[in-house]
């Protein structure tokens, strides 16, 4: 199964960038919020984990510089105002209430930033654009001395437009996960890119912001441990060894066919089954535990994911267009030494009842624990993360006017180790393979790879 898995690999270069102007982008119309005017934000939207801004990168190939195609940034800029009228919300600012909550405020700061800059390379000399590269973090704009994980008082998108020497340019974008989700996202994205294509406002669902929809109950009812968010001493090896020294980013090619023979091996032992998540889930968290050597071997370890729970909810549902937070963390956990000695599919097991075990019940539940135990600081203790952008329509989302871009998707995974990204393949023949990246000590690599290639 080796030929069916392809290490990925990227150039370590320096991007010389300047940047040119910096403009403000307020709404294009009038909006329902005046001075003063605060929004709630909802218990998922306080996540401590959605406390961050999300950066990604567009890389378009398509000649800016021709004589026949309309200029970037002010073709971007019109369509964001455009845009911000009905998502008004991503116009304002985070603050901080007297319980401790964020909200959305409307004071002297508001509007969006649109950075424009220049590069004197082109495209080819940036590598392999299929890879996402943490040396390209130059195309997204951060403020002189930004503290990491600020998000109060900063515009809630940020946009910088990086033009090459080649005609080609990048688009990198910071959008506050307080404000969406990465299904939200992609709702806000396609509705900028149609309004900058087509030249006229397009918003299709219309969008909703609704965050009262997540109230907690009167008095909060938590029905389930939520042992993701249990705070757990670290008792092993595996954080010391991530974060003692600097991570490397490695990134692989999972071919369908390889994920189909790894979807029927995972299959357990009854009559459910498993989906291509839980097996290269599973896959994945075996393979770094084994890479990574945990001791003590009892040692309960962590895999946690998102769940998107729109689905789940039916009583009542939740409007159409709606863009905030709408994700629970689902969590499996098992001891070192089962996922080393155990099968796959003992662990796709694992999983996939982690998976399901997200219902309309833990939504309501999860919303009142934060209520009541809202955690202040991210828990990293025996745990791994997964990412599964592989259900966003990153590439679809992004086409504004000059074609569908030729990578679409994040650039940096080292400030946070213990998280594994599960991209589409962006290639121009949609081979509907997977990339797989994360985080390892540079003396796991090796092992890692060994293992990931061999079920």
């Amino acid at each position: 199964m080796a030929s069916c898995v392809e290490e990925l690999h990227f150039s370590h270069i320096h991007i010389p960038v300047t940047i040119d102007q910096m403009i403000p982008v307020l709404p294009a119309g009038p909006i329902p919020a005046v001075h003063g005017s605060r929004l709630y934000l909802s218990n998922l939207d306080n996540m401590i984990g959605a406390r961050v801004f999300t950066p990604t990168v567009y890389f378009y190939k398509s000649n800016y510089m021709s004589s026949n195609r309309k200029p970037v940034t002010k073709t971007l800029c019109d369509a964001l105002s455009r845009v911000l009228v009905p998502y008004y919300p991503l116009s304002g600012r985070l603050r901080e209430a007297s319980n401790g909550k964020l909200e959305v405020f409307f004071g002297q700061e508001q509007g969006a930033l649109m950075v424009e800059a220049h590069s004197d390379m082109g495209l080819a000399e940036l590598g392999d654009l299929a890879v996402p590269n943490p040396t390209w973090a130059p195309l997204n704009y951060r403020f002189p001395n930004e503290e990491p994980y600020k998000v109060l008082d900063m515009p809630l998108i940020i946009a910088q437009v990086t033009l090459f020497a080649c005609g080609g340019f990048s688009l990198g974008l910071r959008l506050c996960h307080c404000i969406c989700d990465g299904i939200g996202a992609m709702q806000f994205l396609a509705a900028w890119a149609a309004t900058a294509k087509t030249g006229t406002l397009v918003t299709n669902p219309e969008p909703c912001w609704d965050r009262e929809f997540f109230q907690p109950r009167n008095p909060p009812t938590i029905k389930y441990r939520h042992p993701e968010f249990m705070r757990i001493e670290e008792g092993s090896s595996l954080t010391m060894s991530l974060w003692k020294s600097k991570p490397v980013q490695k990134c692989y090619k999972v071919s369908q066919q390889f994920q189909a023979q790894l979807k029927s091996l995972a299959q357990p032992n009854d009559m459910l089954g498993c989906s291509t998540f839980d097996a290269m889930a599973a896959h994945v968290w075996r393979s770094w535990v084994k890479a990574l050597d945990v001791k003590p071997v009892d040692y309960e370890l962590r895999l946690t994911f998102s769940v998107n729970a729109r689905p789940k909810l039916k009583n009542p549902p939740l409007k159409q267009g709606f863009y905030g937070n709408v994700v629970c963390v689902a969590c499996g956990t098992s001891p070192v030494n089962n996922l080393i000695k155990g099968s796959l599919s003992e662990t796709s097991r694992l999983v996939r009842e982690a998976r399901l075990s997200i219902s309309e019940e833990y939504v309501r539940s999860t919303v009142d624990y934060m209520e009541i135990d809202r955690p202040n600081r991210l828990e990293f203790g025996g745990k791994l993360s997964i990412t599964q952008w592989t259900r966003f329509s990153l590439y679809e989302s992004a086409d504004f006017g000059w074609g569908r871009p030729s990578y679409a998707g994040p650039i940096d995974l080292t400030p946070t180790p213990q998280v594994c990204v599960f991209l589409p393949d962006g290639s121009a023949e949609c081979s509907g393979a997977t990339v797989v990246c994360i985080c390892l000590p540079g003396s796991a690599t090796h092992k890692f790879t060994e293992f990931f290639f061999y079920v």
